[in-house]
């Protein structure tokens, strides 16, 4: 199985998923929660309300002044408010507006609100937080690998895999927030940091063998090696990851609500990593050792003909 041999096809079809993501991201932005944001969640109870929509919870939320307003049904008479920050009377006097005009009691099951500095204080240090974990990534793997040549090139292969796996993850919250109405909150950002974990942890599998056959077979050309490392950890890889995805799976179906958006954005990281191990961070390397980058803008030179 000569894996790395067709790494541009993998190459091109992470792009192929990265790419469209991104423009997404740079035009709708990410769907932020008010963990980020600043802000107020109202999680109500209506219980045998008489046609419950989100059109309905809207209107009573304009009518106290509240506007762009993002309203969900959890479950038959669960409705999820998502507004600006609302203060302890405004919330009652909803609360009692609510149980009006769907002729039962509203009942709060939770609520939450975050100030936009502290908004922005969370949202500057979940950044920072990937960031020093990258750099530490990096710093740990170059010298782990100090007996290899040029191990500056597997920190920086593994980064490569978690920043592929971060842009899915970012990706697939950006199309979600804007056609499923999803939200990055604070759990969301312990996903990509585990996300960042396993991607890394597998990466540190497939180089790790490349290691030890560079000393077994220390003629074979560096691209062989790769590849029959990468062969040699296949198994191993995609086995370890299925036992993560089935449980994830299985929280995805029956976990509730609560957890679902995390989960299945963990699910989604986690498949991501498995690919980004075997079929970007070796290929990398072998694409770093050969220098490749000089000869993607070349023109190719037509053979000589006879005279």
């Amino acid at each position: 199985m000569n894996i790395i041999d067709k790494r541009y096809w993998y190459f091109g079809l992470s792009l192929l998923l990265i790419i469209p993501g991104m423009i997404a991201l740079s035009v709708w932005g990410l769907p932020l929660a008010i963990d980020f944001t600043g802000g107020s969640k109202l999680e109500v109870q209506l219980p045998a309300a008489r046609d419950l929509t989100t059109s309905k919870v809207d209107v009573v939320l304009d009518k106290f002044g509240f506007s762009d307003n993002i309203v969900q049904l959890s479950d038959d008479d669960v409705v999820i408010i998502r507004t600006k920050d609302m203060g302890d009377s405004t919330r009652s006097a909803v609360m009692v507006r609510l149980g009006e005009v769907f002729g039962t009691e509203a009942v709060l099951l939770d609520f939450a609100s975050v100030g936009p500095v502290v908004g922005r204080e969370i949202a500057s240090r979940a950044v920072l937080a990937v960031g020093v974990a990258a750099l530490g990534i990096l710093g740990y793997i170059t010298y782990a690998f100090r007996g290899v040549q040029h191990a500056f090139r597997y920190g920086m292969g593994a980064i490569f895999a978690l920043l592929h796996d971060v842009a899915i993850v970012l990706s697939f919250a950006t199309i979600m927030g804007r056609f499923f109405g999803w939200e990055v909150d604070a759990l969301f950002l312990t996903a990509v940091l585990t996300v960042i974990g396993f991607s890394v942890h597998d990466s540190i599998v497939v180089f790790d063998r490349i290691r030890e056959n560079l000393g077994r077979y220390r003629r074979a050309p560096y691209e062989d090696v790769v590849n029959h490392s990468v062969v040699q950890t296949l198994d191993r890889s995609i086995n370890t990851q299925l036992t993560a995805v089935f449980t994830l799976f299985a929280l995805a179906l029956f976990g509730g609500t609560t957890i679902r958006i995390f989960v299945i954005t963990m699910l989604v990281g986690m498949i991501s990593g498995t690919y980004s191990s075997i079929f970007t961070a070796a290929p990398i390397l072998v694409l770093w050792e050969k220098r490749e980058w000089r000869t993607w803008f070349r023109r190719s030179t037509p053979p000589a003909t006879a005279q």
